[in-house]
């Protein structure tokens, strides 16, 4: 069944059903779970002991189950078709997973049945009779951990910021479980230079960000809608490639290391990882195909809208006045990789300058909020390609997670250029004077 897609079968509203209905779904959420496409969110948590599941299913029902109604309803369409949330008895024993891997093998060879098995779920939709979300328990060695715990969300259910919200609610102090989980808050430096609420308004950057808003707007509605990028060795042009299988893989790379470069440059570590992804996806197209080089190739960018200050607990955000509330609240934009000639892949630094000066555009744009809004309006878009890459930092690491398309991509050597292109960044920025690009 690995990769097998499964027909959508929306479940039927009934009008004596209407007492148990939370709450209408979102427009986001009503495109995230659809005929056209269904996005999930895997997330795995390394344990550094071995998983003991006796206390799982207590867990499930007392602390994970009353977070939110979202984990004990399933989508139903109405009389007119739109899909509400409605409350159900959870079956906890569907949701819970532990998969079976031979005995008495190495960590390595753990190592290969997991991603395999992480693989397979991936693809694996959902039921749209039950809560749509999933947990697997791999009790099995790997290099990385005694244990891992995979949690399946689907993507309707809330972005990162709620999910995660989600998760810290289910967690302890462990000076103190009375005390409610405390962060450090973001602080962000405020910027007039577009205000009109005070006098010292800056007129070129206010027209250049007008400038650049409609042109990022109108690039993301061509993208869309009507234009496409060329057959590449990252795009199959499968049109059914998001039902394809995929094999998931992670890289590993020292914040501190990033962070190094980042000082070296005198750019953000934004504008490191953009530069490295850029540079490695060039690599791998040249190593693949050397007429690919300069092939047409647009990354589709997510893009978080929360003005998000800090940690907020699940209680906060279900408030009806809620500054942050639960839900999916985020944008897209479309960013062209750049097109790099032979002269250029000898001087890799210049992925990051480029890097910096788009990410420094698109800052100036409010595109992300219109494309948000224009979500909601077409209520399609184009299914997901060969290559996904999502990022995350925790404990001093940043792990790339990287979604390729099975049989079509080489994961490994992909995996092998984003390496390539992060050592010879590195290097180079040791040769040039600090602050200096």
């Amino acid at each position: 069944m690995e990769g097998e897609a499964q027909e959508y079968k929306p479940m039927e509203f009934k009008e004596e059903d209407e007492e148990e209905v939370t709450e209408p779904v979102s427009p986001t959420g009503q495109y995230f779970n659809s005929s056209v496409l269904s996005i999930c969110i895997l997330a795995v948590l390394e344990s550094e002991v071995p998983i003991d599941d006796s206390l799982t299913m207590t867990l499930l029902k007392d602390v994970f189950l009353p977070i939110n109604p979202r984990f004990s309803s399933i989508m139903v369409d109405d009389k007119n078709g739109v899909k509400q949330w409605k409350r159900v008895e959870v079956q906890l024993q569907n949701h819970v997973n532990i998969p079976i891997f031979p005995t008495g093998l190495s960590t390595t060879s753990y190592d290969s049945y997991f991603n395999d098995y992480i693989s397979r779920i991936a693809r694996k939709q959902f039921p749209q009779s039950q809560p749509l979300w999933e947990i697997h328990l791999v009790k099995y060695p790997t290099s990385k951990a005694a244990g891992n715990i995979i949690f399946k969300l689907h993507h309707a259910l809330g972005d990162g910021f709620s999910l995660m919200g989600a998760l810290l609610s289910c967690l302890q102090r462990a000076d103190n479980p009375s005390l409610s989980l405390t962060f450090p808050s973001l602080q962000f430096p405020s910027n007039p230079d577009c205000s009109f609420s005070k006098l010292n308004i800056n007129v070129p950057k206010c027209i250049s960000s007008i400038f650049n808003t409609i042109s990022d707007f109108g690039w993301s509605l061509l993208k869309s809608s009507f234009v496409e990028d060329s057959r590449s060795p990252i795009r199959s042009g499968d049109e059914e490639v998001q039902f394809k299988p995929i094999v998931i893989s992670t890289i590993t790379f020292s914040l501190d290391h990033i962070k190094q470069i980042k000082s070296r440059l005198g750019v953000t570590i934004n504008d490191v990882i953009t530069g490295i992804i850029f540079y490695g996806t060039r690599l791998y197209m040249q190593n693949v195909d050397d007429k690919s080089t300069n092939a047409r190739s647009t990354a589709l960018v997510l893009l978080n809208t929360r003005v998000i200050g800090g940690y907020r607990s699940v209680k906060e955000m279900v408030k009806p006045d809620a500054e942050s509330p639960w839900g999916n609240q985020f944008g897209f934009l479309h960013v062209s990789v750049p097109e790099l000639t032979d002269s250029r892949f000898s001087k890799p630094l210049e992925c990051v300058t480029i890097a910096r000066e788009i990410i420094q555009r698109k800052r100036s744009s409010l595109a992300v909020n219109l494309t948000g809004r224009l979500l909601e309006v077409l209520r399609k878009f184009r299914g997901p390609e060969s290559l996904t890459i999502t990022m995350v930092s925790y404990a001093g690491k940043l792990i790339v997670a990287v979604g390729t398309e099975k049989g079509f991509m080489d994961s490994q050597k992909f995996k092998s250029c984003l390496e390539t292109a992060f050592e010879m960044i590195s290097k180079s920025s040791c040769e040039i004077p600090s602050g200096i690009i």
